[in-house]
């Protein structure tokens, strides 16, 4: 009995022995992960607010999935995480990060942060998984950054063309104030004209009055227009959209940033294989994951995918790598995953959700495109003024 536990523990230090080995063989790859989102202020509408974690934990679990197959690989992923609650401070971070050695970021922050850090890390690779603005994929490209979140293009596309196979075609546009509404509201002209739908009218919320009541009674008299099939609201701060569903004037349902939702991701997208990811990520975080977690984890898994392989972890080489057709991903999504080489924009179908269900999927079944029926989403290459295949890092 002696023997065989001698024996036993001899075997043990053995293997504890060559897995160090292992891991001091491993190449490391460190990814820094920065994060700051404004505050959004008071709201007119109880909305549930953002987990304040939303992306962080995303790329966690992305580190675990990695190390998980990493380690047969030789390869061993870091993440070095800085969230601050301003710009100036996150980019302090950032610069510290670079001088650490990092030169592979997961962006979580607003486009003007975005374009600040990518001039600021001119040697190295970000992936954007924070902001959905449509000119840091048209006309305003940054070299060094890839997306991972969905843009407002490709949330409104997908929304859209769902729309067109309902054959609700006549809209009530609905729009706030600020400028992510702005925005989504343009996002989503855009869109009716793509796919051949036609705004009735169009009514800007511009109330001062912060009594809830006063919301709930005025919407039904707000959405007085010409006859129309459905709402769409541009409200991306969830200050008044919550009370448009069940109050408008027609009884129509309601899309966009409230009611019938386009996003990246939702707790109701359960096929090929993404119950899975929902159940490692809520043991890990605690809540479920949305659209920023699924960026940051789509992310790292992309960096991860290309240092596999590549045996390397040059920046350069993974963007050229990922911008390339050589790199298909997986994201749980049916297809897949690809980046576009005029924007760098990740090629990705959009789940079209209410609260509690998963409604449908875009793209729709019938809607065409010559190479990549991903492309009938967002800005296709002939409507970009960028060509970042054809820029080097």
């Amino acid at each position: 009995m002696h023997r065989i536990s001698c024996r036993l523990l001899f075997c043990l230090a053995a293997l504890c022995g060559s897995l160090s080995a292992v891991a001091a063989d491993a190449l490391q790859v460190r990814i820094g992960y920065l994060a700051y989102q404004p505050p959004r202020g008071p709201l007119l509408s109880n909305v549930i607010p953002e987990p304040s974690d939303a992306g962080r934990r995303g790329a966690e679990l992305a580190i675990i999935d990695s190390n998980s197959t990493g380690r047969f690989l030789k390869q061993h992923f870091e993440l070095q995480s800085a969230e601050l609650d301003t710009a100036q401070a996150l980019l302090a971070a950032a610069e510290q990060q670079h001088q650490a050695g990092i030169r592979l970021f997961v962006v979580n922050a607003p486009a003007d942060t975005l374009r600040q850090l990518s001039q600021r890390l001119p040697d190295s690779l970000l992936l954007n998984a924070g902001s959905a603005d449509d000119r840091l994929r048209r006309e305003q490209c940054l070299g060094n950054v890839l997306h991972t979140l969905p843009s407002r293009a490709m949330l409104a596309d997908a929304l859209a063309q769902f729309l067109a196979v309902r054959k609700w075609t006549r809209w009530l546009l609905v729009t706030g104030s600020s400028e992510d509404d702005l925005a989504y509201a343009a996002a989503l002209r855009r869109a009716a004209k793509r796919f051949g739908h036609r705004i009735v009218a169009e009514k800007p919320w511009s109330f001062d009055n912060d009594q809830r009541r006063s919301a709930q009674a005025d919407m039904p008299l707000f959405t007085q227009a010409t006859e129309y099939d459905v709402v769409l609201v541009a409200d991306e701060r969830g200050d008044f959209g919550e009370y448009l569903p069940y109050n408008t004037w027609y009884p129509r349902p309601v899309a966009g940033t409230q009611g019938l939702t386009p996003t990246a991701w939702h707790k109701t997208v359960e096929t090929f294989g993404a119950a899975q990811l929902q159940k490692r990520f809520e043991a890990l975080a605690g809540r479920w994951m949305n659209d920023r977690d699924f960026a940051a984890w789509m992310a790292v898994r992309s960096i991860a995918a290309a240092v596999t392989r590549l045996r390397a972890s040059e920046p350069g080489a993974i963007r050229r790598l990922a911008l390339s057709a050589e790199l298909p991903l997986d994201g749980f999504k049916g297809r897949k995953l690809s980046f576009r080489p005029w924007n760098g924009e990740l090629r990705q179908p959009i789940p079209l959700v209410h609260p509690r269900a998963l409604v449908s999927t875009s793209p729709q079944e019938g809607f065409l495109h010559p190479n990549n029926e991903m492309d009938s989403l967002g800005y296709d290459r002939p409507e970009v003024k960028c060509d970042l295949a054809g820029t080097p890092l």
